[in-house]
């Protein structure tokens, strides 16, 4: 198996613990490194504050809290995976629902991550942050 082989296997593991669990960020701890970049197209917008961007591993486990306790998820599916070198593109499709409001949002996502050492060290998530932060808002 090759490096890229490896990175798309733990996270095909990670993804689907994801989904199984509805939103357990435990999944997701073992493959951070300790200072990690997390980021996302939300950027902290109004309705998606959790979504700012992160430096360190610790920051990400408060991300996820953050989350959490804004959303609850449906559903995370990943249909394919694109991985050249250090990176990893996830194509899929996620739905959740917001807590205050009982919106729910099924959006396409893509989850750019980079791998050092068999640990992540950059992640970047792409959605449609309109339709997320319109079910965010009564």
């Amino acid at each position: 198996m090759t490096q890229e082989d490896d990175n798309v296997a733990m996270l095909r593991a990670g993804y689907a613990a994801w989904n199984e669990t509805r939103g357990d960020a435990g999944v997701w701890l073992d493959i951070l490194a300790e200072h990690v970049t997390w980021g996302s197209l939300g950027d902290g917008q109004p309705g998606m504050e959790f979504s700012k961007s992160r430096v360190s591993k610790q920051e990400v486990v408060d991300y996820f809290k953050e989350l959490t306790n804004d959303w609850s998820m449906e559903f995370y599916h990943v249909s394919e995976y694109v991985a050249q070198g250090d990176r990893v593109v996830a194509l899929g499709e996620c739905s959740w629902t917001n807590k205050r409001t009982k919106k729910t949002v099924t959006i396409p996502k893509v989850d750019v991550w980079k791998f050092e050492n068999g640990k992540v060290v950059e992640f970047m998530e792409h959605f449609d942050t309109h339709t997320a932060i319109m079910a965010s808002q009564d």
